[in-house]
């Protein structure tokens, strides 16, 4: 589990017309890009994708994604952190976390993913319904000690099924910039 540090001020997530000031296009895209991440970079990566789980478990959510899932604060739920990658290279951090009760109501067993894509899962679900994207620069404190930097563009966004919200967040690592700027080098030289 990441060490979370409380006295980190959350961001603020915008949606894209609340931004002040865009991102590179190419940032841009990807960030607001409403397909499946995990196809994305599936097929960035030549289907050399996988997943690494880095936590599972249940705990105190953090205040900003209580209130996205509009649980009082302090609500427990379940964690879900792991890194996507392409090529063996860490791309993404992950973190989803839903609410006990709903999951419990719900019946999914986000515990069972191991290795599998949870996003892969809620897009190839037809019940669930995926809410606004909202973007920020994610805290330094908030990633794995590994990779922690500032200025990460990260994007969340709520996958709805009945009574069940699952708050998905991913930050995009400076690998994943490198290799997607690579893509666009090859397939300039291709025509």
């Amino acid at each position: 589990m990441i060490q979370q540090n409380s006295a980190c001020p959350p961001p603020e997530w915008l949606l894209r017309e609340q931004l002040i000031q865009a991102p590179a296009p190419v940032v841009d895209e990807w960030l607001f890009h409403e397909d499946s991440l995990t196809r994305r970079l599936t097929r960035l990566s030549d289907n050399s994708f996988s997943v690494t789980p880095l936590f599972e478990g249940w705990q105190p959510l953090r205040a900003d994604e209580c209130a996205a899932l509009q649980l009082p604060a302090g609500s427990e739920g379940w964690v879900r952190e792991v890194y996507l990658l392409g090529r063996e290279q860490k791309w993404v951090f992950a973190r989803s976390v839903a609410s006990r009760a709903a999951l419990e109501e719900d019946g999914l067993h986000m515990d069972e993913l191991g290795t599998r894509s949870l996003g892969e899962l809620l897009f190839s679900d037809q019940a669930f319904a995926r809410g606004q994207l909202q973007i920020c620069q994610y805290p330094a404190a908030w990633l794995p000690e590994a990779d922690t930097a500032s200025g990460l563009w990260g994007r969340r966004s709520c996958f709805l099924r009945g009574t069940l919200s699952i708050l998905v967040a991913e930050v995009f690592l400076p690998t994943v910039w490198r290799a997607i700027a690579q893509d666009a080098d090859s397939n300039k030289e291709r025509h």
